[in-house]
């Protein structure tokens, strides 16, 4: 059997979709009120700065995977209007209805799939662009999930990733005492649950640095990959480009 990382624990490839999805399950109720407190409210701007480079336009087709609870898909269908297409799609059942109903109470009727991105239920070229933020780097076979990414794309179609990276590095020692002491802290104040934080906090050091996640989206049929880093590296918006 092959094996992978849980965080920092090693396990059976076969048993990583179950234990993220218990995390997931876990925090979905406290998702949006952690993710503000995690980030300062940062992540706002982060996928706001996605959305506004992102070159989406009305009548465009967009598939957002890992969509959680729905930020960047709400902001996909403002930009496509009534005449584009939106997909909010996840792994996991809770954090995906939690998503669905937010976005209903706000009056956003958008398709919905539980779906696993190693194996999309998409056909080929079929989106403007595909989105995935805060999610790749809690999938097992990174690079099968980039190439189906690549598959459902069209031509021309572009794939955003928004994602925890390698910060710079004189900001590390803070960095790592806020993700490994308040972190966990905060889960088990607001959530209850000090555990997933932990495992959250060290699956961000196991996800490749912006290098190899450039070439990883390369390998994966990418004609052209750039990256931006936000917050001195803390985040950093990949865009792969389909030929």
């Amino acid at each position: 059997m092959s094996k992978t990382h849980f965080g920092y624990q090693s396990v059976e490839e076969s048993e990583k979709a179950g234990k993220v999805a218990e995390v997931f399950h876990s925090v979905a109720q406290k998702y949006d009120v952690m993710n503000d407190l995690m980030s300062g409210g940062l992540h706002r701007v982060w996928k706001h700065f996605t959305l506004t480079t992102s070159g989406v336009r009305p009548g465009d087709k967009v598939l957002d995977i890992a969509g959680g609870t729905g930020d960047l898909a709400r902001g996909w269908a403002k930009r496509v209007g009534k005449s584009g297409e939106v997909w909010l799609t996840d792994i996991n059942s809770s954090m995906l209805t939690v998503g669905r109903d937010r976005l209903l109470d706000e009056g956003v009727m958008l398709p919905v799939s539980l779906a696993d991105a190693e194996k999309l239920p998409f056909p080929d070229n079929y989106f403007d662009a595909v989105s995935v933020a805060f999610g790749l780097r809690n999938m097992t076979h990174k690079d099968a999930a980039l190439k189906e990414m690549c598959r459902v794309l069209k031509p021309g179609g572009k794939l955003f990733v928004l994602e925890f990276s390698k910060v710079w590095k004189p900001l590390s020692p803070f960095y790592d005492f806020y993700s490994f002491k308040a972190l966990p802290i905060m889960g088990k104040l607001v959530a209850n649950d000090p555990g997933s934080y932990q495992y959250l906090a060290e699956s961000i050091r196991m996800h490749p640095d912006q290098e190899t996640l450039k070439q990883m989206m390369l390998d994966a049929g990418f004609g052209r990959v750039d990256y931006h880093n936000m917050t001195g590296g803390v985040v950093a918006l990949h865009k792969g480009v389909k030929f």
